[in-house]
């Protein structure tokens, strides 16, 4: 057998418990959607839907007029754009796999077959790193219940533990038509309506928790001049103690991130770790009001309350959709290598 060939994928199956080892991390990603409810939306609605793989390569072509994508090979409705998102993060999932020696559990709300997965021990027991990915529409009207806060709220008392939480872009939210006009300009992706708003499951979670942050418009990150390469991160290295960005310069270029606004005052109980320049040749009312950075990593460390760490951080940062690998590649390692500390073995 050829050893560089890929692992075979599998489907439809339970989940095998990884089991504890000092020093292996064990990561979970959990998307917030329910597949089904996102893959059957009205493609005549215009606001608030993902795109179809058929308006993806109408908007990027040729980039995906190969016989992968045709029909014969992919999903050419919403449920297409939803599999983009899953095979984006396998680099991810390898890196971190290799680094931890331990594979990368994959989890969604509600998935393909209409199995419903809510947060609990099933997930959380064999879990060090939780990572909850915000995109859910919130017309889905997906929302954690008060078991699953708690099961969260009882799996960061557990030392070394980790949450990651990205709530996505909330796009459009005024109901001024030329103010949602005006954000459109500015991140300039045909495929994102005039108004998309993503994130109800992580917002409830995120106020279950006490994190004081709210997910804001989706703003384009400015780029080096003449290039599409998104400018360097501004970095708060001397707040980051536990070296994630060590090595990192830039996550990637999304047009439409979303800025982590800080509902508090109180910055020992949560830091900013990093900002990103936004696009100023491109009007919008974040910047008219004087901003020309945005919020994009966040942490919210240990306390009296809570052993584990809490991160803040779009899902975006972990897929390769978008570029800027190499840089991402560091900072996923060190999120990978970060310490267990008297980690409760499983």
């Amino acid at each position: 057998m050829n050893g560089s060939a890929p692992s075979p994928r599998t489907y439809n199956q339970t989940h095998i418990p990884r089991k504890y080892a000092p020093g292996k991390r064990r990561f979970s990603i959990y998307w917030t959607w329910s597949y089904p409810w996102e893959a059957n939306r009205d493609v005549t609605e215009m606001d608030n839907r993902f795109s179809t793989i058929t308006e993806v390569r109408r908007v990027a072509w040729p980039i995906y007029e190969t016989p992968e994508f045709s029909q014969k090979m992919f999903l050419q409705g919403i449920a297409g754009t939803l599999e983009l998102f899953h095979l984006s993060t396998l680099k991810f999932q390898q890196l971190v796999g290799e680094t931890t020696e331990r594979p990368v559990a994959i989890y969604q709300r509600i998935d393909q077959a209409g199995q419903r997965l809510p947060i609990d021990d099933r997930i959380l027991a064999d879990t060090d790193t939780l990572m909850i990915f915000g995109l859910d529409h919130m017309v889905t009207e997906q929302e954690a219940s008060p078991d699953e806060i708690e099961a969260v709220r009882q799996f960061l008392q557990r030392e070394g533990t980790c949450l990651i939480i990205g709530p996505h872009h909330d796009v459009g939210v005024s109901p001024d038509l030329k103010e949602r006009a005006m954000e459109y300009a500015h991140h300039g992706d045909p495929l994102v309506p005039r108004q998309q708003r993503f994130g109800r499951y992580t917002l409830s979670i995120m106020k279950g928790l006490g994190v004081p942050v709210q997910n804001r418009y989706g703003l384009r990150p400015a780029t080096l001049k003449d290039t599409n390469q998104i400018a360097s991160l501004n970095a708060f290295r001397d707040l980051d103690s536990r070296g994630w960005l060590t090595g990192v310069t830039t996550f990637n270029f999304h047009p439409h991130l979303p800025h982590y606004a800080l509902l508090t005052d109180d910055t020992k109980s949560i830091r900013i770790l990093s900002k990103q320049p936004i696009d100023m040749s491109r009007p919008h009312p974040f910047t008219e009001a004087g901003n020309r950075e945005f919020n994009n990593f966040l942490w919210m460390p240990p306390d009296a309350n809570r052993a584990g760490d809490i991160l803040l951080a779009d899902s975006t940062i972990f897929t390769t959709l978008f570029g800027g690998v190499e840089s991402l590649e560091n900072f996923w390692r060190n999120l990978s290598m970060t310490p267990l500390t008297m980690v409760a073995h499983v």
